[in-house]
């Protein structure tokens, strides 16, 4: 949770900002700040999620470390988000999970999940080598358990993160500033969401160093961000496919959910693998430490998810398509149960807090 410490750090930080406003050009934060004389927890949450990390303040700052007042904009918002997460998340009892996430916790959850699909598939009579008739998924898990399984892994996931969204709308619209309300948000925030506008710092590009800039790290947040979007258009399709019209899977590589699947995989494959890459050469003092098993698990996760997904439709004609069918939904029900606590809810807060800002009355 947002400790009193935390806040106190923020508020200060905040201050000296204000005071300063050289940076006031950069991003949405910025003149947000502006319109406000003091920092309640409220402020700084909405201040925090409206943040890109783009990392031009701290390179453009006076009182950055070494200076004595230490001044780091992005890591301060960085350490304040994580405990917004934990604030507004559902159930409270389960806010700890932030901070356990990690690599080794999202593998085990998945491989688990996926030891007991294959199990229960054997049990049921499904041939597990070779996979006869190969092709056949609802020959190892039947449809009925499939909607039943994820249909309420589903319901579970929506609801968490709807009322998580719903508690940061509130926060965000009580911040003061803004001149609307948790109902009337400013639809071209949502616009600069999904085109990631302010992902780009005061330039073109995104800062990875002092003097280093790239657009690479908004073009992969467009691929992990779109692929994701194109892979629930997907399903979406085959449920349709199968619920409407009767047609029942494999569908063909040239059918629409197979095309919008394939193209969504490989944008959940090279965005997220990229975002890692990026990660790994960007400057550390953008970055807060206590969020790395945040970080890389949930981008671990989404690239797993994806690459099951797309073997199993390679080779889902070949005899191993029960053991990579039971690997792929191991990892999508082990993303499904950590959506809701894990990096995946920065999208929707960011989002919440950019319809806020569209509310602000102009400086």
């Amino acid at each position: 949770m947002l400790s009193p410490e935390t806040i106190e750090r923020g508020q200060r930080v905040m201050a000296v900002c204000n005071a300063c406003r050289y940076c006031e050009g950069y991003c949405p934060v910025f003149p947000a700040m502006e319109n406000r004389s003091a920092f309640a927890k409220d402020d700084l949450s909405y201040l925090a999620n409206l943040c890109h990390n783009c990392g031009e303040c701290l390179y453009a700052c006076q009182f950055a470390p070494p200076h004595e007042f230490g001044i780091n904009v992005p890591r301060m918002l960085a350490d304040i988000r994580l405990g917004t997460y934990e604030e507004f998340c559902w159930p409270a009892s389960l806010a700890g999970a932030f901070r356990r996430h990690g690599v080794a916790t999202s593998l085990t959850l998945s491989v688990v999940l996926g030891a007991v699909l294959l199990a229960m598939s054997g049990i049921a009579g499904a041939d597990l080598w070779p996979a006869r008739p190969a092709g056949d998924f609802y020959g190892v898990i039947p449809h009925a358990a499939m909607v039943w399984l994820f249909g309420l892994t589903g319901a579970y996931l929506l609801l968490a993160l709807a009322i998580g969204g719903r508690r940061a709308a509130r926060s965000f619209a009580a911040s003061g500033a803004a001149s609307g309300s948790v109902r009337t948000f400013g639809l071209h925030g949502l616009v600069d969401a999904l085109t990631l506008r302010h992902l780009h710092g005061a330039g073109a590009d995104c800062t990875d160093a002092e003097e280093r800039r790239s657009p690479w790290r908004r073009y992969f947040h467009h691929l992990t961000m779109y692929g994701f979007g194109l892979c629930f258009a997907s399903t979406s399709v085959a449920a349709a496919y199968h619920v409407v019209f009767g047609w029942r899977a494999p569908y063909a590589y040239g059918s629409l959910p197979v095309v919008l699947g394939t193209l969504g995989g490989l944008g959940l494959v090279i965005g997220p693998i990229g975002l890692l890459a990026l990660r790994r050469r960007r400057d550390r003092a953008l970055f807060d430490p206590a969020q790395d098993g945040l970080d890389v698990s949930f981008i671990l996760m989404l690239s797993m998810t994806s690459a099951t997904g797309l073997l199993l439709l390679a080779f889902r004609g070949r005899p191993l398509m029960t053991l990579l069918l039971a690997v792929h939904l191991g990892f999508v029900l082990g993303l499904f149960l950590t959506l809701p606590y894990g990096k995946f809810v920065h999208g929707i807060y960011r989002t919440a807090a950019l319809m806020v800002y569209a509310q602000e009355p102009p400086r």
